[in-house]
């Protein structure tokens, strides 16, 4: 999938722009999945907040249960994941292992990178079309696809930061209302147990859609030498993450290389100009991240909670 561009003429402001053709943006955003504002009036990161509450109709959503590092830029708006900038940040789609996940994204261009580092985009209608029924169906039998997330003291997102509490029994609440299993470790650690589909349906269209973090977060879509980097360090059970099957039965390495190449086949670039909006149905398109070099600076921010 290509983001539909929208080229302003000069001195638009953007808010304005989105009050005047709301109806026809929100229609396009359910056909295509993403549309990209280029060259109008933002007016920074106040001005990208205020993007999305013209568009979204409400104000961008906290950032709960994390699996990746962010800093706040300002309100609940964030910089995109604070990895390296050598490393790729495969395709997913935001908070699918969620019970509650965002249906709209937007990302806000401060500042581009000086090489790559573009944000990728893949319909996920197209993924679904392009998977083996076979393996379809192997996920279905066996009860979606579940992860396994380890929060070692030392190493990674610490429970407290995820959670945002360092109440155990605050944890343990959170997890119950929304079907984790929690397990307290001995060294004050946590390992949380989540199941959840694998396919979902459209809210609005009613298309299937393959919306899950089973190839995200399987330690095969690791750089090769992180692999063997955390493997060196922990036990399979004990990695920070790891993807199954719904029932826990491993996900072959073949299987998520057939679903990496789904991706990879649907898969479209853009490269980023300073000021530009991109609005995404989290729903319709996954997104990732390519190496870069130079200053990259990306806000993002989430709307719309699908329950």
């Amino acid at each position: 999938m290509t983001a539909i561009e929208y080229t302003a003429e000069p001195g638009t402001k953007v808010h304005e722009y989105i009050a005047g053709n709301r109806t026809k943006l929100r229609r396009i955003l359910g056909e295509r999945g993403a549309i990209l504002l280029r060259g109008f009036e933002v007016g920074g990161v106040n001005g990208f907040d205020a993007v999305v509450r013209e568009f979204s109709g409400t104000g961008p959503l906290s950032y709960t249960e994390r699996s990746s590092p962010r800093s706040t830029i300002k309100g609940q708006v964030y910089t995109s994941t604070d990895y390296p900038a050598d490393e790729e940040i495969f395709l997913h789609n935001e908070n699918s292992y969620q019970a509650v996940w965002p249906l709209a994204l937007y990302f806000y261009c401060v500042e581009p990178a000086l090489t790559r580092g573009a944000t990728p985009l893949a319909d996920i209608r197209e993924v679904y079309r392009s998977i083996d029924p076979e393996v379809r169906e192997e996920f279905a039998r066996r009860g979606g696809w579940r992860v396994v997330r380890n929060f070692h003291g030392d190493f990674g997102v610490p429970w407290q930061e995820a959670f945002n509490t360092h109440d155990r029994a605050a944890v343990e609440a959170y997890c119950r209302d929304r079907g984790i299993s929690p397990e307290w470790r001995e060294d004050g650690g946590l390992r949380t147990t989540t199941t959840r589909d694998a396919v979902h349906t459209h809210p609005a269209s009613g298309e299937r859609v393959w919306f899950n973090h089973a190839t995200f977060w399987h330690v095969t879509s690791l750089a090769p030498e992180v692999q063997e980097g955390l493997r060196e360090i922990f036990p399979d059970e004990d990695l920070p993450t790891n993807t199954y099957f719904g029932d826990g039965t491993p996900i072959p390495d073949g299987t998520v290389a057939h679903l990496r190449a789904a991706y990879r086949a649907a898969t479209t670039r853009f490269d980023w100009q300073r000021d530009d909006v991109l609005i995404v149905d989290n729903m319709l398109a996954a997104h990732g991240r390519e190496p870069f070099t130079g200053p990259r600076r990306i806000a993002v921010a989430m709307a719309e909670p699908s329950a």
